[in-house]
């Protein structure tokens, strides 16, 4: 068997090359594909709550939703052990720069889920101090509707980024620039 795998004749790499066989015990597979897939299944994301979402944020990983059993009821307080982020309520102009900061500290591949209605676009809160949308300041990936959102809501965004990580797609693909590095000067 091992001397068939280091030294095949020529009918048998026709016969992989044109699809018709393989070789045996061996399963062909692109290793980002595996790697995503697993990584859909242990989604760890960074614990930050700026408002009242962030109750029924603290509430879907409770014993009535029970986000464990999908893997993602490790939220992180720390931004380099952290998969992605969730921004859960509204964001002032005061705390845009700490997002940023946590936004940037995520190791790639990273991906954001903002929450409720004044994350995603200021809601009721159209004044200086709030920011209008978080995807002003960082590349949102799924948006989570409602004031505030129920916590099957939030399943259902983090479902969402679930299968962006089994594709390996990202809000900031395609992007020249990344908002957040031009907000603060980059």
């Amino acid at each position: 068997m091992a001397d068939a795998l280091k030294n095949p004749s020529e009918t048998d790499l026709e016969a992989v090359l044109e699809g018709g066989g393989g070789v045996p015990g061996v399963i062909p597979a692109q290793l980002d594909r595996l790697l995503n897939f697993g990584a859909s299944f242990s989604f760890w994301p960074l614990l930050f709550g700026l408002a009242c979402c962030a109750i029924e944020m603290m509430s879907c990983a409770g014993p009535r939703w029970d986000i464990a059993r999908f893997g993602m009821e490790a939220m992180r307080a720390s931004p380099r052990q952290a998969d992605g982020m969730i921004v859960a309520g509204w964001i002032s102009v005061k705390m845009a720069p700490r997002v940023i900061r946590l936004y940037e500290q995520i190791p790639d591949p990273k991906w954001v889920l903002v929450m409720g209605s004044c994350a995603t676009s200021g809601n009721i809160w159209n004044t200086y101090n709030v920011v209008q949308g978080a995807d002003a300041i960082i590349p949102v990936d799924v948006y989570v509707p409602g004031c505030p959102p129920r916590p099957e809501a939030l399943w259902q965004g983090l479902e969402l980024i679930r299968d962006r990580v089994k594709q390996g797609r990202h809000a900031y693909d395609g992007m020249r620039t990344i908002p957040a590095r031009v907000a603060i000067g980059e």
